[in-house]
């Protein structure tokens, strides 16, 4: 059984602002779908967001042949506080033979789309970018007719790599696209001013200026990142950001709902309405999106395949 976070926060004696409006309602999917991949997911020993992070689609994207998964293990060296996925500062030792079981379970799942990401792993040299690389090697020799979507951290080390700067985050990010995904994402999360709170260990200008240089590697990979709406942004807040993402070039966007996974997690300020989150695809449409998938069950991987 894998260790929980033992972590505690300021916000367990929150009260919730309220109970979930009539329009948050996730999509079960077949019964069967989901118990199917659940079992092959235990048999192989893998890890997947969906599972992870409760996501609130999951049976439909497993019935429609996507699956999310999460590479480096199950323990993150981040506290984001909005994340379910289990923190600490001793994460797994990273398994050698993790892609091959991926990408047997792609195989015997059949699934037509995979989205590959992964814990922060600070700990590691190349922060996790080699756990990618070796996946999509491994899925491609055994599934090469599947597409393969890269959701990733930003790679970044902290103090060690502050004299080298973006130079050694670009060399990990250049690793993961000579692998060829066919996108790759990497999410904002949240508005500028909120950054800290959310995300802790990272932050807004650093993930633009990733975004930004994954276009300037490989313009054949469009690019992509996800907002969360519910943590206390302004409307105007949010337009600024999909301003600055199409300021990098940024081709695909999804925006979702924040749902409090727990006590533990940072609550919920605002539901915002579906017509709300209609407004918002038209303006990033308008900016120059290629793709915006957004309503208050989206989430990154969400009809990725679509």
């Amino acid at each position: 059984m894998m260790p929980k976070s033992n972590q505690k926060t300021r916000y367990s004696k929150i009260k919730p602002i309220q109970r979930l409006p009539d329009w948050i309602k996730p999509s079960i999917g077949k019964a069967s779908e989901l118990e199917r991949v659940q079992k092959l997911v235990k048999r192989y020993r893998l890890h997947t967001i969906c599972e992870e992070g409760r996501c609130p689609n999951r049976g439909e994207c497993y019935a429609s042949g996507t699956a999310t998964f999460l590479l480096g293990g199950s323990i993150c060296t981040r506290s984001c506080s909005f994340c379910q996925v289990n923190k600490g500062t001793a994460p797994m030792t990273v398994d050698p033979n993790e892609a091959s079981r991926v990408a047997n379970a792609v195989l015997k799942l059949n699934l037509k789309y995979v989205v590959l990401t992964a814990v922060a792993r600070d700990d590691l040299a190349d922060h996790g970018a080699s756990l990618f690389v070796s996946t999509i090697h491994a899925i491609r020799e055994v599934s090469p007719k599947t597409s393969i979507e890269v959701l990733t951290p930003d790679f970044w080390g902290g103090e060690s790599d502050k004299e080298e700067g973006i130079k050694v985050q670009k060399d990990r990010l250049r690793a993961v696209l000579e692998a060829n995904p066919i996108c790759f994402n990497h999410n904002l999360e949240t508005v500028e001013r909120l950054q800290k709170e959310v995300r802790r260990g990272a932050t807004y200008k650093r993930s633009l200026n990733l975004l930004h240089a994954a276009r300037d590697i490989n313009k054949n990979i469009p690019t992509k990142s996800g907002l969360m709406l519910g943590l206390g942004e302004e409307y105007s807040e949010v337009i600024h950001s999909l301003k600055d993402l199409r300021a990098v070039d940024c081709q695909q966007l999804t925006i979702g709902q924040y749902l409090r996974p727990s006590l533990a997690h940072i609550p919920v300020k605002k539901y915002w309405h579906p017509r709300e989150f209609e407004e918002f695809k038209t303006i990033a449409q308008d900016l120059g999106f290629k793709k915006v998938t957004s309503g208050p069950l989206v989430r990154s991987s969400y009809h990725a395949q679509k």
